[in-house]
C-alpha cells in the first residue's frame, strides 16, 4: 500500500510539473506575441519615456553642481 502512495505523489508531481512547465510556456509565448502586434509600441508611452529620460538628465546636472558647491565650501572651511 506504502508503494502505491509513493508512486502516485510521484507521478502526480511529474504531472503537476509539466503542467506548470507548459502553462508557463503559454503564457511567454502570449505576452510575445501580443508585444510584437503592438509594433514599437505606444506613441504616448514612448513619449513619456523620452520625457523621464530628459528629466533624469537635467537632475543628474543639478545634482553634480550642488557636489561642486559642496566641494567648493568644504575647501574653504578647510582652508580658513
Amino acid at each position: 500500500m506504502l508503494n502505491i502512495i509513493i508512486v502516485s505523489i510521484v507521478f502526480g508531481s511529474i504531472v503537476a510539473l509539466a503542467a506548470l512547465i507548459c502553462g508557463t510556456i503559454l503564457i511567454v509565448l502570449k505576452t510575445r506575441s501580443r508585444n510584437s502586434s503592438t509594433g514599437a509600441g505606444d506613441p504616448e508611452e514612448a513619449r513619456t519615456i523620452q520625457e523621464i529620460y530628459q528629466s533624469l538628465n537635467r537632475m543628474e546636472k543639478r545634482i553634480e553642481s550642488l557636489e561642486t558647491i559642496l566641494m567648493d565650501n568644504k575647501e574653504k572651511e578647510g582652508h580658513q
